[in-house]
């Protein structure tokens, strides 16, 4: 896929914030998350709710959303924010691809020093860094992976893996 390197109209640059800020983004967003969807069984609500707060509340989230596991070894694009993301991504193949074949997070400093198209696939070069968390139903099977890219290298780091982690296995159960 190509894609222009100019940042679309619709999207803000990349903020990123001090671990203390990102506890309290967290904080706020898990807060209002946790709030709205209540008792709420529909995964899919659960994911534009997720990907719809945490943007709001973290300045460096430039894209965000969900991949879903589409048969044995492929993950297909669910509900997002941002530019176009890959639709679909095979296990093994970048970092989405990894994480789906591991089930380990992997957090990505500068995605632009990964070998293209094997580590990471470029939807997008504004990306500049990634953290990609799995995403576990109750029963432990791999519902999917949570993707979410900054236009800034090195935003993420352990509170984010924490953080996410923690929400996630909260809001989905696994």
């Amino acid at each position: 896929m190509s894609a222009s390197a100019t940042m679309p109209y619709f999207i803000k640059p990349s903020v990123n914030l001090s671990r203390e800020e990102k506890r309290a983004a967290y904080a706020a967003a898990r807060q209002a998350i946790l709030a709205t969807l209540g008792e709420e069984p529909s995964e899919m609500v659960k994911m534009v709710t997720i990907n719809s707060l945490l943007k709001s509340h973290l300045p460096y989230y430039y894209w965000v959303g969900f991949y879903l596991v589409r048969g044995d070894r492929q993950l297909v694009v669910g509900p997002y924010q941002g530019t176009l993301g890959c639709l679909y991504i095979d296990f093994g193949r970048g970092v989405c691809g990894a994480v789906a074949a591991s089930g380990e997070t992997k957090i990505v400093e500068d995605t632009h020093a990964l070998v293209p198209g094997k580590e990471h696939i470029a939807c997008d070069p504004n990306s500049r860094s990634e953290i990609v968390v799995p995403v576990r139903r109750p029963d432990g099977s791999l519902m999917g992976v949570f993707d979410v890219d900054s236009s800034l290298e090195s935003s993420f780091d352990a509170v984010d893996q924490e953080e996410l982690e923690a929400l996630l296995g909260e809001v989905f159960g696994g």
